[in-house]
C-alpha cells in the first residue's frame, strides 16, 4: 500500500469517526506538501479494503487478551532486567496490574479481568493484599463507579521515582516493542520523577511511589491551614521551670534539695541521680571531646515550644493529683542515647489467644486487659507483688495460679460488653477505665468502685479504639463506621463527629495541648483534626498498609506512627512532611510511647521485640543532608526480644520508666 492510499484510509478513518475537522486539515496539509494535488475521492463507507482496516482497529481496541499479553511480556521484561535497576522497574508493575484490570472490567470483560487478577494477584499481595482484596469485589462497571476505592484509584495518578537509566530502558523496550497498550496506560496513570545518578535501593525511599492527583491536591490544599502545634500555657511543666524544680540529672546531683524536710525517696533518687551523672560523664569522656561538644550544641539550639490557649474548657485538677505528677516531674530521670530507660514488661499467661488489648496507668500501678470474651480485667501491681507471682494470670477458671491462698482472684474482673474488647485505657490519675467493643460502645469504669458508670453509644460499627485526653474528662473514639467521635464523661451523646477517611479508623491519639486528634486508618494515612470545628487540618501521606499506632512528641511538634508492615514514620505536623522513615521491626507496630522529654521513641511490634530511637538525631539535618534529600538519620539505639510475647503496650511514666505488656504466645513449630 503507497503512501498516498494511507493517507487516503486515514481521512477516511477519522471522517468515519466523526473528526471531520481533522479531516479537512488533514487534507489541506497533504494538498500543499504535494505541490496542488488533492486527494482522490474515496467512498469510505464502502471501499471494502478501508472497512477491513478500520475493523481491524476497532477488533484491537476491544480485543481482552491485549491486556494480558501486553502486561505478561512487560513482567518478563522487567523480572529479567539487571538487579540494579529491576526494584525500579518492578514499581510500574502494580499501578499497570490494577488499571489492566479496571480497564477490562469497565469494558464489560469480565470473566476475562477474573482471570487475569488471579494470573498475577500473587505478585503483589505481599505488598497490596488489602488494596488487592478490596478490587477482588469489582466485577461489573457500575462497581467501579459505585465502590470509593476503585474510583479514586481511577481519577489519581501514581508518582514513582526513577532513575535516568530505568527511564530510558522503559521507553525503549515500550518503543522498541510497540506497546502501545501499555505506554497508553503508563502515560495516563504515572508520573515519573526522574533523577541522575545511581538507583536507590529498594528499602531506603519509602517516598518511592505515591498517590497524586485529586485526592493529593486535597491533601495539598488542607495542610496549608494554619496549626497551633504548641503547649498549652501555665502547664505544670512551665511551672517547674519557673521555679527551678525541673532539672536535669547532673543538677539534681550537684544542687541540694529546695524541701528541708526531704524523705528518704528524695535521697535515694538524687544518689541515683548522682550516679547517672558520673556514668554519663565517663561515657561522654569515652567517646571523645568533640562529640560531647557537638550534643551540647544540638541541646541548645532546640527552640522551645510555643504556647497556645486550649480550645477546650479543661477540668481543674485537683491538688493530690496535681502534686503526685509535680513531684514525678521533679524525679524525672533525662534520658538521652547514652542515657537508657530501664524496661518493666508485664506478661500475660494462660490466655488462650484470648487477649486484644492490654493498657497500663501513667505510674505503672495498673494493668488492663480486654479480652475476647467481652470481659475486662484489672491487676494492681502492688497486690501483685505481695502475692509473690510476677506474672499475670488470665484464667477464667479457679486454677491454683489464678486464685489466691484466701480465695479471691489476683484481679479485679470487669463485665458488661457483649463483644470482644478491642481497647481499654486508664485516665490520667487512673481512677477510671475507658472501654471499646465490637459491640459499637464504649464503656466508663472505676477502678475505685470496680463498676460500671457509663454506655456511651454512638457507633454504628465496632469501635477499635478510645483514648482518654492528656487532662481526663474528655475522650475519643473511632470504630469501623470511618469516622473519630470526641465525647465528655459527662454527656451519653458525642460532641463531635471526625468523618473523611476512606476506610476503617484504626487508632486515635490525642495532641498534648488537646486541641487536635490524630487518627489512623486502614486507607494508609492519618489525619490531624481541630477538636473545635471538626474539621481535617492536616493529612500525611506516606504508608503502605494499615497505621495501627500513633504517638505525639512531648512538646507537640512531632507525631509518630506505625502500620501494619512494621514501618514507623515520623512527621512534622507544621509541613506534614515525613522527617524519616524507621526501618527495624518485621511485624505489625502496635504500640508507641515518646519519652518525658521527647528525645527517645519506643516501639513495640507483632515481632515480640522492644525497639528504642534516637529521635534527637533524626530531627536535626545539616544543610547538606537538607539538600541531598538524606533524611534517614534516625538511628535504632537498643533493641530488646522478648521469649515469645508479642507487645501489645508501651508506656513512659512521668518518671520516665518504660513500661511493656504483651500475652505469651506459643512460638511457631
Amino acid at each position: 500500500m503507497d503512501p498516498e492510499q494511507i493517507n487516503e484510509f486515514v481521512v477516511g478513518y477519522l471522517k468515519k469517526k466523526g473528526f471531520s475537522s481533522a479531516a479537512k486539515d488533514l487534507e489541506s496539509y497533504h494538498h500543499q506538501n504535494n505541490n496542488g494535488s488533492s486527494f482522490t475521492s474515496v467512498d469510505y463507507h464502502n471501499d471494502p479494503e478501508l472497512t477491513k482496516l478500520i475493523r481491524s482497529f476497532s477488533q484491537q481496541e476491544d480485543d481482552p487478551t491485549r491486556y494480558r499479553e501486553g502486561y505478561s511480556k512487560l513482567r518478563s521484561w522487567a523480572y529479567n532486567s539487571l538487579d540494579l535497576y529491576k526494584h525500579e522497574l518492578l514499581r510500574v508493575m502494580y499501578p499497570v496490574f490494577i488499571h489492566c484490570y479496571m480497564d477490562l472490567v469497565g469494558k464489560g470483560h469480565t470473566q476475562e479481568a477474573r482471570t487475569f487478577f488471579n494470573s498475577f494477584r500473587k505478585d503483589h499481595e505481599m505488598v497490596h493484599l488489602r488494596d488487592l482484596q478490596k478490587l477482588e469485589g469489582v466485577l461489573s462497571p457500575s462497581h467501579l463507579e459505585e465502590m470509593e476505592f476503585a474510583r479514586s484509584l481511577r481519577k489519581s495518578k501514581v508518582n514513582i521515582k526513577f532513575c535516568q537509566y530505568s527511564y530510558e530502558l522503559l521507553l525503549q523496550y515500550l518503543h522498541s516493542t510497540v506497546s502501545t497498550l501499555m505506554l497508553g496506560i503508563i502515560n495516563e496513570h504515572i508520573n515519573f520523577q526522574v533523577y541522575s545518578g545511581q538507583p536507590t535501593s529498594s528499602s531506603d525511599d519509602i517516598e518511592a511511589v505515591t498517590i497524586v492527583g485529586s485526592f493529593q491536591d486535597t491533601a495539598n490544599h488542607i495542610n496549608q491551614k494554619e496549626i497551633q502545634w504548641g503547649l498549652l500555657e501555665d502547664s505544670l511543666e512551665d511551672r517547674l521551670e519557673k521555679t527551678g524544680g525541673l532539672l536535669s540529672d547532673s543538677e539534681k546531683g550537684q544542687g541540694e534539695s529546695k524541701d528541708g524536710d526531704a524523705d528518704d525517696s528524695k535521697k535515694r533518687s538524687t544518689e541515683i541521680g548522682k550516679q547517672g551523672s558520673s556514668l554519663k560523664k565517663l561515657k561522654k569522656d569515652k567517646a571523645g571531646n568533640a562529640t560531647a561538644k557537638v550534643a551540647r550544641l544540638e541541646t541548645i539550639t532546640v527552640s522551645p515550644a510555643p504556647r497556645v490557649k486550649p480550645e477546650l474548657a479543661l477540668p481543674v485538677m485537683s491538688t493530690d493529683v496535681e502534686q503526685s505528677i509535680l513531684e514525678d516531674l521533679r524525679n524525672r530521670v533525662q534520658l538521652s542515647s547514652v542515657a537508657m530507660p530501664s524496661v518493666s514488661f508485664y506478661t500475660f499467661v494462660n490466655t488462650h489467644n484470648g487477649l486484644n488489648c492490654s493498657s497500663i496507668s501513667h505510674d505503672g500501678s495498673l494493668v488492663a486487659g480486654g479480652f475476647s470474651d467481652s470481659s475486662i480485667k484489672v491487676w494492681d501491681m502492688a497486690k501483685i507483688g505481695q502475692a509473690g507471682s510476677g506474672a499475670l494470670q488470665a484464667e477464667n477458671d479457679s486454677s491454683d495460679q489464678s486464685i489466691r491462698p484466701n480465695g479471691r482472684r489476683s484481679y479485679t474482673l470487669l463485665l458488661g460488653h457483649s463483644g470482644p474488647v478491642y481497647s481499654a485505657t486508664f485516665s490520667p490519675p487512673g481512677d477510671f477505665v475507658l472501654s471499646s467493643s465490637a459491640d459499637t460502645t464504649i464503656r466508663l469504669w472505676s477502678t475505685k468502685l470496680n463498676a460500671n458508670l457509663v454506655c456511651y453509644k454512638g457507633h454504628n460499627y465496632p469501635v477499635w479504639d478510645a483514648q482518654f485526653s492528656p487532662f481526663g474528662h474528655y475522650f475519643a473514639s473511632c470504630s469501623h463506621d470511618r469516622t473519630a467521635r470526641i465525647w465528655s464523661m459527662d454527656r451519653i451523646q458525642p460532641l463531635r463527629i471526625m468523618a473523611g477517611h476512606l476506610s476503617d479508623v484504626d487508632c486515635v491519639q490525642w495532641h498534648p495541648n488537646c486541641n487536635y486528634i490524630a487518627t489512623g486508618s486502614s486507607d494508609k494515612t492519618v489525619r490531624l483534626w481541630d477538636v473545635q470545628t471538626g474539621e481535617c487540618v492536616r493529612i500525611f501521606i506516606g504508608h503502605r498498609s494499615m497505621v495501627l499506632s500513633l504517638a505525639m512528641s512531648p512538646d507537640g511538634r512531632y507525631m509518630a506512627s506505625g502500620d501494619e508492615d512494621g514501618t514507623i514514620m515520623m512527621w512534622d505536623l507544621s509541613t506534614a512532611r515525613c522527617i524519616t522513615p524507621l526501618m527495624g521491626h518485621n511485624s505489625c507496630v502496635w504500640s508507641l510511647s515518646y519519652s518525658g522529654e521527647g528525645s527517645l521513641l519506643a516501639s513495640g511490634s507483632a515481632d515480640c521485640t522492644v525497639k528504642l530511637w534516637d529521635v534527637t538525631s533524626s530531627t536535626k539535618l545539616t544543610k547538606a543532608e537538607e539538600k541531598n534529600g538524606n533524611s534517614n538519620r534516625l538511628r535504632s539505639l537498643r533493641t530488646f526480644p522478648t521469649k515469645s510475647t508479642p507487645v501489645h503496650a508501651l508506656r513512659f511514666s512521668r518518671r520516665n520508666l518504660l513500661f511493656a505488656a504483651g500475652a505469651i504466645s506459643k512460638p511457631a513449630n
